[in-house]
């Protein structure tokens, strides 16, 4: 009687695993082949990494020894095949360095400019725009540096954005706006200190005062109209307008 109890078991695990058995081994190796994708893919994400890594370490070593030939080689492979990863983000950002050492300007602001528009996290993004502008100072370009400062909201940077802001409008001769650029900048780094308060109270000290923006103008063939002089020419008419009317108050008596 259990002999065939057992059979009848057997009988029925054999039809189970014909009618399902596919499916156990198919999810079987599903699961195999999810773990082993997983794997490389974490694997892939490792050497991508590392690769990237080493390719930055050559960019800081050449820096660090100032040579610049020896750092544009991994520097550019580096932007090339990673250019999403934090290590291309800070390379730009020392490559622009040594490029300004160089003397190559340009190159450092195509950089920068190529650090800003690959859309890299967010206070990185607001370092390269603080030292694009900076170069662009360099380079005369005041309008244009003024342009990337100007209008960002508040972070880590605002006290030496508005410095910058300050030092553009001084290059600009906009003397009172970069007092008031200025001053912004002490009053934002009571917060979180990123400059020099005392170099950023001399070049308030500096600004041209009114008497001598005049003595500019005046060296320089202008002459500045006062609100004195102003109010005696306007007297100098209103004086002059009235003395006719008598005039003409007398012929008309002479005609009759």
């Amino acid at each position: 009687m259990e002999d065939e109890t057992e059979k009848e078991q057997l009988d029925a695990m054999r039809d189970w695993w014909k009618e399902n058995g596919n499916y156990v081994i198919g999810g079987v190796l599903a699961g195999v082949i999810m773990i082993f994708g997983w794997n490389r893919w974490q694997t892939g994400i490792v050497e991508t990494e590392v690769a990237a890594s080493t390719l930055y370490e050559d960019v800081l070593y050449a820096a660090d020894l100032g040579l610049l030939d020896n750092a544009i080689r991994p520097a550019e492979e580096l932007i090339e095949n990673h250019n999403s990863s934090p290590y291309a983000a800070q390379a730009r950002l020392a490559m622009a360095r040594m490029y300004m050492d160089s003397s190559r300007d340009q190159d450092a602001a195509d950089m920068l400019q190529g650090l800003i528009d690959s859309a890299p996290e967010k206070q990185v993004a607001l370092l390269g725009r603080l030292r694009l502008a900076k170069v662009l100072l360099y380079q005369g370009k005041d309008e244009e540096a003024l342009g990337l400062v100007s209008d960002q909201s508040e972070s880590g940077f605002t006290a030496r954005y508005s410095e910058l802001m300050g030092d553009a409008y001084v290059s600009l001769g906009q003397f009172d706006k970069a007092e008031a650029a200025y001053i912004a900048a002490l009053n934002d780094n009571f917060a979180a200190p990123t400059v020099d308060t005392n170099f950023v109270q001399l070049k308030i000290n500096d600004l041209p005062v009114a008497s001598e923006i005049a003595s500019a103008a005046e060296e320089a063939g202008i002459a500045p109209v006062s609100e004195s002089d102003g109010a005696a020419e306007q007297s100098e008419q209103d004086e002059v307008k009235p003395a006719s009317e008598p005039a003409e108050t007398e012929s008309s008596a002479e005609a009759e």
